[in-house]
């Protein structure tokens, strides 16, 4: 299977998204795989996290002092939803 078909028509949308996440992280001197996890924990949330290694927990426990700004997070979220990649904030959306 083809990349493009594996990501239908969203393809470019979520690499604009990796590239902004991958830039935030430079920013922020973190891993990649550690945004999704400080998103959360400034959304309020208290992620549970999947690890199979012990640089996933590691990882994991050094996201907590990732300070995103406003911008950081609404930029991921703008282009989550322009993506069409479920960051499943229906919590969110329901308390409205």
């Amino acid at each position: 299977m083809r990349q493009s078909n594996a990501y239908g028509e969203s393809l470019a949308e979520i690499e604009e998204l990796n590239k902004a996440i991958a830039d935030i992280a430079e920013n922020h001197d973190a891993k990649v795989a550690q945004l999704p996890i400080a998103w959360a924990i400034a959304k309020g949330t208290l992620p549970i996290i999947g690890a199979t290694k012990v640089h996933h927990v590691e990882d994991a426990a050094d996201a907590i002092n990732i300070g995103l700004s406003d911008d950081e997070i609404k930029t991921m979220e703008e282009l989550a939803d322009k993506a069409n990649v479920n960051t499943i904030r229906i919590w969110e959306k329901e308390m409205k």
